[in-house]
């Protein structure tokens, strides 16, 4: 019919048993399969597919069953299911299940997200805890090219136990993994539950295609095998994720990319440390499988690093080869953050430049002025809050320029090199969310292994790899205030970013998840944070949320060109394929700020009356209680 599907194959010894298209398909967040494929309509039915020529060349095979069925063998019954299929509510498993299949086989692509895993254990628990099942879970390893990583982590659960599991962030291509599984348990089981019986009793037919083959063993070689017991699953801490999945990605990009490294604007903040940080621990990674003996990671180290005879000793090693670093200054920089980008710098390994950028700034200032006839000042010395923000954006765009030229001639500098460096940003979700960044400054890059990851987050991966990726320096600039460092401190106050923003990064967390993942509006995120943020006056919570839709609407406009970013949380704003909102907004938001207001006041009122109500009763009790006894 000119219909494309996605399909599994099944093949045993040059036969293709059976291609089963997939039933549902992921169309959301951050996947549009239906731009590819058409879903299969017409589940329980099987046809003909007409194998391609080359198929039947080399096996002979001319046709093969296509459509949805479960392969039974001489000894049990196995049937697929496919990625999305197990995440949605009348999953096939279901059904399978209670008409006796009993080895469920999942092929998946499941992007990693931090604290996802949990979510796959609980739902292929759930799919054979019921029923009973042996469940085979494989998922994608790598980069796909884009935003996404796939961290593998296969499984095998019996009835409710897992017992093994694959490597989550491994750098090798193929896992395997195994277990020896004993089906008179899943049996043993579905005889047992007399409510399972029953509905199974009356279930439709599941198509079958029968394979002349024996799955279980009974000779002698096996008599003695054991089931392989329960074991629990290692779920690996929020940071730690942090620290392996962005690693894994960048490293995989970086392989497939034909570039030389990375370089990265080091500012001595949260940020481009928690971006360095993923570097070094891409490092570790590497040196780690190196040491395995992973087959392909050294060769790809040594293209890469255009070292072929090398094999590194340390991941500081590897770092000084691959990682590049330059601290930007100006005017307005300070020796602490100088200091701080220097010395986790050198903790990583990192190659690091120091230099001022106050020359490059003077000039295109200078450029201006002969142009306009006017000078720019900032508002410290007079100026416009106009003319402030653009003396601090120049010197934010002019890091990206100046960041750029270094990554395309680093590699020339150290190894007469023409392969130049991938660049990495370092802005986080919850600036994206807000649009506090400068648009076309450090945080246009290549690449951004922290671009959906929050703030409050970033603060406790820097506690946590200080002491495990064995960066120490990293506590201090936690304990620093955030700071742009863009412009002089006024009457000694300096710049930080939260008072800038007027919110903290908490609240912008609070929003962030509100906006995407609630679906929120500002009527309705009002009234929910009302309950959350029930300690404040209604009208604070009003003015809070006023403010955060403000400016979201008005920088919205930023997400349209961010950063490809590691995909690590679902309230990402990036614009390309995850949040698709419109970036033109009425800021004013009108009706929607008129209601919030309206609210307020109805709320107030009622305070106060309330207020009135109880104190006329005190004033009462005490006239009455001044009545009943009389002074003596």
């Amino acid at each position: 019919r000119g219909v494309r599907y996605n399909c599994r194959v099944f093949c045993l010894d040059g036969e293709v048993l059976l291609v089963r298209p997939k039933r549902f398909l992921a169309d959301d967040g951050n996947y549009r399969e239906s731009r590819w494929f058409t879903p299969w309509q017409r589940p329980g039915t099987l046809e003909e597919l007409r194998l391609p020529v080359e198929v039947t060349a080399a096996s002979g095979q001319r046709a093969c069953p296509f459509g949805d069925a479960a392969l039974e063998t001489n000894d049990t019954v196995v049937a697929p299911e496919s990625c999305e299929e197990l995440f949605t509510p009348a999953a096939p498993h279901i059904a399978a299940g209670l008409d006796g299949v009993e080895i469920f086989t999942n092929g998946s692509g499941s992007h990693h997200r931090l604290r996802k895993l949990g979510q796959r254990a609980d739902l292929i628990r759930a799919a054979v805890s019921k029923s009973g099942g042996v469940y085979l879970y494989a998922n994608q390893r790598g980069c796909d090219g884009g935003r996404l990583y796939f961290d593998g982590c296969a499984l095998i659960a019996v009835n409710s136990e897992f017992v093994a599991q694959g490597p989550q962030f491994s750098l090798g291509e193929v896992d395997v993994v195994s277990a020896v599984v004993d089906l008179g348990e899943v049996r043993a089981m579905r005889g047992a539950f007399s409510s399972r019986q029953n509905q199974a009793a009356c279930c439709p037919r599941m198509p079958r295609v029968r394979v002349d083959f024996d799955l279980c063993s009974a000779g002698q070689a096996n008599a003695r095998a054991a089931p392989a017991a329960g074991i629990a699953l290692g779920f690996p801490d929020p940071m730690e994720e942090i620290a392996l999945g962005p690693a894994a990605w960048l490293w995989d990009y970086l392989r497939r990319s034909g570039c030389a490294g990375f370089f990265l604007a080091l500012s001595g903040g949260a940020d481009s440390a928690s971006t360095l940080a993923i570097c070094g621990s891409m490092c570790q990674l590497v040196l780690r499988a190196v040491q395995d003996e992973v087959p392909g990671v050294l060769d790809d180290l040594r293209r890469v690093a255009a070292a072929p005879e090398w094999t590194p000793g340390s991941s500081q090693e590897i770092a000084h080869r691959l990682i590049h670093t330059s601290y930007m200054g100006s005017a307005h920089s300070s020796e602490e953050t100088r200091r701080r980008a220097q010395d986790v710098a050198r903790e990583v390994g990192a190659h690091h430049t120091s230099l001022d950028i106050d020359s490059v700034v003077g000039a295109v200032v200078a450029l201006f002025s002969a142009a306009t006839g006017k000078r720019p000042s900032f508002e410290a010395s007079g100026g416009s809050r106009a003319e402030d923000v653009a003396l601090q954006n120049i010197q934010a765009r002019l890091r990206m320029v100046v960041g750029y030229m270094l990554a395309q001639l680093l590699p020339w500098v150290r190894h007469n090199r023409g392969a130049g460096l991938l660049v990495l940003g370092s802005s986080n979700v919850d600036e994206a969310l807000r649009g506090y960044l400068t648009k076309y400054d450090c945080s246009s890059a290549d690449l951004n292994p922290i671009g959906s990851i929050s703030k409050v987050d970033l603060k406790r991966f820097l506690l946590w790899a200080s002491d495990h990726l064995g960066y120490p320096s990293l506590k201090d600039i936690v304990a620093a205030p955030p700071t742009a460092e863009l412009r002089p401190e006024t009457e000694g106050e300096a710049q930080e970013d939260e008072k800038e923003m007027g919110m903290t990064y908490e609240e912008l967390g609070v929003f962030g998840r509100l906006r995407k993942l609630g679906r929120l509006g500002p009527v309705s995120m009002f009234r929910r944070l009302l309950g959350v943020w029930g300690d404040l006056p209604p009208a604070t919570v009003a003015e809070k949320v006023r403010r955060f839709f403000r400016f979201y609407s008005i920088n919205r406009h930023k997400a349209t060109v961010l950063t490809p970013s590691y995909h690590a949380e679902d309230y990402s704003p990036e614009d390309n394929r995850f949040d698709l909102r419109p970036f033109l907004y009425n800021a004013s938001w009108p009706w929607q700020f008129r209601k919030i207001d309206e609210m307020v006041e109805r709320m107030e009122a009622s305070e106060m009356a309330q207020q009135d109500r109880d104190g006329a009763r005190e004033s009462k009790a005490d006239v009455e209680g001044e009545g009943k006894y009389p002074a003596r």
